[in-house]
């Protein structure tokens, strides 16, 4: 498995509208934003009894991994069960795609199926949810503006407008409320294979800031 660099840095207003119209000169946004350049994601994150997610990010373990179900824009069609996993600034990540079906067996605790899918991460995630008692822990909802440029991969997002759950973990239903995730906060995430071009380095600068380590998911379960 090939891991990305990835640094993310906290961002206010006025970075995000230079940031967008430095990107706009030499990165494409993402092909499936709307007009607006943006889409919005929910996501279903797991952890188990004793929080062993949300612990090992605190606690900046090296090497985590973190589970996920996610669908853009209330659109119920395209879901995908993600492992992300993290080793230091490295990441990467491996993906399943799931029906919006078998995407609420799994909220409603009807596994067994999993064992038999045939798919590899669905399997996966099974065997953690017997072993560690993985489960539905917290819904985690964002609006995302992101740029992409070819050379070296690199994949650039600004996110915002972070909700997260009131103990509500049934994400494919529209009428489950989610609220601000504490102070309102905007994410900058830059994301390359071996190199990260000049040009996409000097757009997204930023004077005094330092890469900081901000998880939604930790925030959201930190509110929710």
């Amino acid at each position: 498995m090939i891991y990305r660099n990835e640094v993310k840095h906290e961002i206010n207003a006025g970075d995000k509208t230079a940031i967008i119209a430095n990107l706009r000169a030499v990165a494409s946004p993402d092909p499936h934003v709307g007009k607006d350049g943006r889409y919005l994601i929910r996501s279903l994150y797991f952890d188990n009894l004793y929080d062993k997610a949300l612990r090992e990010k605190i606690d900046g373990v090296n090497e985590r991994e973190k589970f996920r179900i996610r669908y853009y824009n209330g659109d119920t069609s395209f879901i995908q069960l993600e492992k992300k996993v993290k080793r230091g600034g490295l990441g990467y990540k491996v993906s399943a795609r799931l029906t919006a079906q078998e995407a609420q067996r799994i909220v409603d605790g009807d596994t067994q199926w999993m064992a038999t899918s045939g798919r590899g991460l669905i399997i996966e995630l099974y065997s953690k949810m017997k072993s560690q008692g993985l489960r539905p822990s917290v819904i985690v909802d964002y609006t995302r503006t992101p740029f992409v440029y070819k050379p070296g991969n690199v994949r650039v997002t600004i996110d915002e407008n972070i909700r997260t759950g009131l103990k509500c973990v049934d994400f494919l239903n529209p009428n489950c409320v989610t609220i601000p995730a504490g102070d309102p906060a905007m994410i900058l995430e830059v994301k390359w294979d071996e190199y990260l071009p000049s040009v996409i380095r000097r757009a997204v600068q930023l004077k005094g800031r330092r890469c900081g380590a901000f998880s939604k998911y930790e925030r959201c379960r930190i509110y929710g």
